[in-house]
């Protein structure tokens, strides 16, 4: 009788057995920034992860305009306010022109706008075209690289810099 009992009870293990999850590979943080608008105050974070498979920027920025806003990697690891130029200019490591609509685009800095709601909250995640091993290279270089937010937004083909306006909040990468 409890032969016949496990025997019932075989497809039910089974069925648990498939709905199991995959694990998933485990984030691991290279970079992150705390931004910072021009007066000091939060701008929100950015971080740049590996997930095994790739990696990525993931930004949240708070207290900027609502619409849309340039964000780019920039070549100098300093963000002197009010105006962040000691940032320089776009990462561009391979000497790419500026804009994933520019023909002749684009580079490791160009990154989709990132859109601010009401409240002046937005987030954005986006694969950053790299390995792991050069994206380190290039970021930890001896000056280092920022993460800038624009006024506007990048028209993603005017170079060097989209026309995406002054700079408005700067946080310097770090490794974690």
């Amino acid at each position: 009788m409890q032969r016949h009992a496990l025997l019932a009870l075989a497809p039910a293990f089974v069925a648990l057995a498939a709905c199991s999850t995959v694990p998933q590979p485990a984030t691991e943080t290279l970079a992150s920034t705390e931004l910072k608008l021009a007066d000091g105050q939060p701008a929100g974070t950015a971080r740049v992860v590996s997930d095994g498979q790739g990696v990525r920027l993931i930004a949240d920025v708070t207290g900027v305009s609502p619409g849309l806003h340039g964000i780019h990697l920039h070549t100098v690891g300093q963000c002197e306010a009010p105006a962040f130029t000691s940032a320089g200019g776009h990462l561009n490591p391979e000497g790419k022109q500026h804009g994933t609509e520019n023909p002749a685009g684009s580079h490791l800095g160009d990154l989709p706008n990132i859109t601010a709601d009401e409240s002046g909250k937005g987030s954005i995640s986006v694969a950053l075209h790299s390995t792991k091993e050069q994206l380190l290279n290039v970021l930890f270089d001896s000056d280092g690289t920022a993460v800038v937010v624009h006024a506007g937004p990048d028209d993603y083909k005017t170079d060097p810099a989209g026309n995406s306006g002054g700079r408005i909040a700067c946080g310097v990468l770090a490794r974690p």
